[in-house]
């Protein structure tokens, strides 16, 4: 097994917790979502975000509106819906104690 193929199913199983708590704060659109979770040294390229996107919105935790820009095309933006304020709530608790969990073994090795 390659360490690559490992670190990238980490990083996805965590991608929409993270999604959620990015759009917690303010709406954003795909690409601020991308600087977003760059800046936070998890790399994700288009390809991989918008169908955790469409996956939340059909999920009922995200929703979308177009925006017009005056830099190029429309832009859409995406917010976190009530079930979605709920949903990650629930994530960061299961977050929470998964990151204790972990943290307790990995202190033992």
């Amino acid at each position: 097994m390659k360490i690559e193929n490992t670190k990238a199913q980490m990083r996805k199983g965590i991608l929409e917790f993270c999604i959620l708590k990015i759009l917690s704060t303010r709406d954003k659109y795909a690409f601020e979502i991308i600087e977003t979770l760059k800046k936070s040294k998890l790399l994700v390229v288009e390809g991989t975000l918008y169908p955790l996107l469409t996956r939340l919105k059909n999920g009922g935790f995200l929703e979308y509106r177009w925006e017009e820009s005056s830099s190029g095309p429309p832009r859409k933006y995406y917010s976190i819906t009530e079930e979605g304020k709920q949903f990650l709530k629930e994530l960061h608790s299961s977050w929470s104690d998964l990151n204790k969990a972990v943290t307790s073994l990995t202190k033992k090795s």
